[in-house]
Formats: structure tokens, C-alpha cells, sequence
């Protein structure tokens, strides 16, 4: 081998070595656990709180609209049952306050999936030996540049890879938005007309569980398929 094959051999060890400490870093991190979201956000703490009076507030302002409509009832003003209003408003009342504990049990419910991805055993394999089993494939195949070869093939994993655990990390970012602005989502289903907000906030917040489980699936598939290969080069 020579020094250009050498120097192409030694960058794609690197790149698989880079992988490797990527894929340990970051998909070990994530999950459905906020931990690690408070500790490089740690304002969303506290202006939890914020958004937890912002929540109440909003909804004790409605409450107090919607009664002072119903004396515009005669002169053809719509307005809200009284009773029911304030049965749902003492309800969302309830949920805004608790809304880090509600949250809480989802994302506990979710995150049971995900720990189970997580902990499911694979196939003993390290990302450094992709390399050495391209060049053991392509040298069978064809003769010169093998390492240039094996060295395209392993960037176009890598950066793939890398594409992967970066969605799973906007993803996990956006859940822990979603979570630390609960208290607001909740006070927009006290009201009727803003009921369909509260619904979408629902649908918005279990997809992005739903979702950052499928990404550790995936991620974990890919690891599998990669594991296999390598347990396995010739069998293409």
C-alpha cells in the first residue's frame, strides 16, 4: 500500500472513529428523559413557571370574558354556556398547574419503547472495521485506488449517519419545547375557540414522542445492518 493509500486508510479510520463517538454521545443522550434538555437550556426551567401563570391567567381572563357575554344574550351576543365554561375552566385550571406532572407520565409512557431500543442487544461491532472490510471487498473486485474507493463509500455512511442523529436531535429539542410550554397549550383548551389549538398541540406532542422513538429505531436498525455486514463482508 502506498503513502496515498496509507494517508486515505488512516482519514476514513477517523471518520469511523468520529462516528463512533457521535453515535455514543448523542443518540445515549436522547430520549424522552428532559434532563438533558434543562442542562443546555437551563432558562426553560425557569420560565416554566412563567409560562404556568401566562397559562392560568389566560384562562382566567376567557372565563371572566365569556360570563360578562352572557348579559349580551338578548341583543344577540354568543356566548358560552356559564356552567359548562366553568367546569372546563376550573378543569384546565387544574391541567396548567399540574401540567409538568401530565407530561411527565407521557413522556414516562414514551419513553419506556425507547429505553427498550436502547437496551435491546446487538451485534459486537466497531465502526473503525467498516473501513478495513470495504477494502477487503472492493480489493477482490478490482485492483488500484482501493482505499480511495473504500474512503467515498465509508463519507457517504458517515454523512448519512450524521444526518440521522442530527433529526433525532431536532426532534428531541422540539419535544422538550413542546413540554416546557404545556402550561399555555393547556389553557388554550378552555375555551371553544381555541380548543383547536389545544387538539393540535395534543397531535403535535405524542407525534414528537412518537417520531423520537422511530429515530432510535432506525438508528439502532442501521447499527444492526452495519453489524451484520461486517460479521459477514463477502455475502454481497
Amino acid at each position: 500500500m502506498g503513502i496515498l493509500d496509507g494517508i486515505v486508510s488512516w482519514i476514513a479510520e477517523q471518520v469511523m472513529h468520529g462516528l463512533d463517538l457521535i453515535t455514543t454521545s448523542v443518540l445515549g443522550a436522547l430520549g424522552c428523559d428532559m434532563s438533558v434538555f434543562i442542562r443546555y437550556f437551563p432558562a426553560a426551567e425557569t420560565m416554566y413557571h412563567i409560562f404556568v401563570a401566562l397559562g392560568i391567567g389566560l384562562i382566567l381572563l376567557n372565563w371572566v370574558w365569556q360570563l360578562f357575554k352572557n348579559y349580551g344574550l338578548g341583543v344577540g351576543v354568543e356566548a358560552e354556556d356559564p356552567v359548562k365554561l366553568s367546569v372546563r375552566s376550573i378543569i384546565f385550571i387544574l391541567f396548567a398547574y399540574f401540567s409538568d406532572e401530565i407530561v411527565g407520565i407521557v413522556l414516562q409512557i414514551g419513553g419506556t419503547p425507547y429505553q427498550w431500543i436502547m437496551d435491546s442487544e446487538l451485534p459486537a461491532i466497531s465502526f473503525s472495521n467498516f473501513n478495513s472490510v470495504m477494502v477487503t471487498i472492493l480489493g477482490i473486485c478490482a485492483n488500484g485506488a482501493v482505499a480511495l474507493i473504500a474512503l467515498i463509500l465509508v463519507l457517504l455512511l458517515a454523512w448519512n449517519y450524521v444526518k440521522l442523529l442530527f433529526e433525532a436531535a431536532e426532534r428531541y429539542v422540539l419535544l422538550g419545547v413542546l413540554v416546557y410550554t404545556a402550561p399555555v397549550a393547556f389553557a388554550m383548551g378552555a375555551s371553544q375557540t381555541t380548543g383547536n389549538i389545544f387538539k393540535s398541540w395534543c397531535r403535535m406532542f405524542g407525534g414528537q414522542v412518537f417520531l423520537l422513538i422511530m429515530n432510535a429505531w432506525c438508528l439502532r436498525l442501521f447499527t444492526s445492518m452495519v453489524g451484520a455486514f461486517i460479521a459477514n463482508p463477502l455475502s454481497l
